[in-house]
């Protein structure tokens, strides 16, 4: 039996811009999607029977098919069969610090490391690539998780350019236990008030989404100033989340009036929130702050940082 424990890291967006619609009913998206050292650790080991487990100790996590990381399996035996019918079957344990259903991508890295752990117990040798494409099937975050880094994503996420590596850069990030926000309604919703802006016909929306390569947020990471990145962030979903969702507008708002937050943002569809901060020292600060304002304990405050790499390989027994 051989067994391999990966960190799994969150993502936070710095740049999301909705484009257009795509024929496959997705969006047609530019990102900038960014790796923090807030991660997952998720350990794979071969088991002897052909089946598929999922264990994990967090309440909110699904152990069935419902969980991307099992569905990340069930796709390696589907399309590795042979070695799948010499290795046998896979336990996950998921040991989860990435907050659920909170716009940070928690599902996705999971899958991602499932990914990379499945191809290090089978000793399938597949490349990067071939893993992002594996990972493009499971859904838009898959692919980038494996990557990691700072990044710019387009398609519906899937297309991935690296960017300079950002890293040592501190944030702090916010997100209320019991407070969800559909990813499909805000994106559905989206459509529905600002549908009619959408650019329409394919050689625009190629132009658009190539702009993103030589916007002012790119120039601002190829310098590495925290202080410029954080002006040029951008998130087209706050529009239709902020009015609806009062708590994520209070968090942000209370950010942006801390001493020392450089910009402070919505991460994806929510609802979690994040501001970018000129060190740790300042992290720890506004991080106590925000607890004092909003004593609340369903409030969850974390400190983290930028960091340069996706799913990598923790230990091996």
């Amino acid at each position: 039996m051989r067994s391999y424990t990966l960190i799994a890291p969150a993502k936070i967006n710095l740049y999301l811009e909705i484009i257009g619609d795509r024929p496959d009913g997705f969006h047609e998206l530019a990102m900038i999607l960014q790796s923090i050292d807030l991660a997952d650790q998720i350990s794979v080991r071969s088991l002897s029977t052909d089946t598929i487990r999922v264990h994990s100790h967090h309440p909110q996590v699904p152990t069935d098919k419902t969980n991307l990381a099992y569905r990340a399996a069930e796709l390696m035996v589907k399309e590795f069969p042979d070695s799948f019918a010499r290795f046998g079957g896979v336990e996950i344990t998921i040991d989860k610090h990435i907050p659920v259903a909170a716009g940070l991508a928690g599902g996705s890295t999971n899958a991602a490391a499932v990914l990379v752990g499945i191809d290090l117990l089978w000793k399938l040798g597949l490349t990067q690539s071939e893993l992002e494409e594996l990972g493009a099937v499971l859904g838009s975050d898959v692919p980038f998780c494996i990557a990691g880094g700072t990044v710019i994503a387009t398609g519906r996420g899937e297309q991935l350019s690296p960017l300079p590596n950002l890293d040592n850069i501190y944030i702090v990030l916010a997100k209320y236990r019991s407070l969800e926000v559909s990813t499909a309604w805000a994106y559905k919703t989206y459509r529905q008030q600002f549908g009619s802006t959408y650019i329409k016909d394919t050689a625009s929306l190629i132009a658009r989404a190539s702009a993103v390569h030589s916007g002012p947020i790119v120039r601002a990471i190829a310098n590495k100033d925290a202080a410029d990145i954080a002006k040029k962030m951008h998130n087209d979903l706050e529009r239709v989340v902020l009015p609806e969702y009062p708590q994520v507008l209070q968090l942000r708002e209370l950010f942006a009036s801390q001493p020392g937050v450089l910009g402070t943002m919505m991460s994806g569809s929510g609802p979690s929130v994040f501001a970018l901060v000129e060190s740790q020292q300042q992290a720890e600060v506004i991080k106590q702050q925000i607890r004092a304002t909003i004593p609340n304990e369903d409030l969850e405050l974390f400190v983290t940082r930028m960091t340069t790499h996706g799913i990598k390989i923790a230990s091996s027994v």
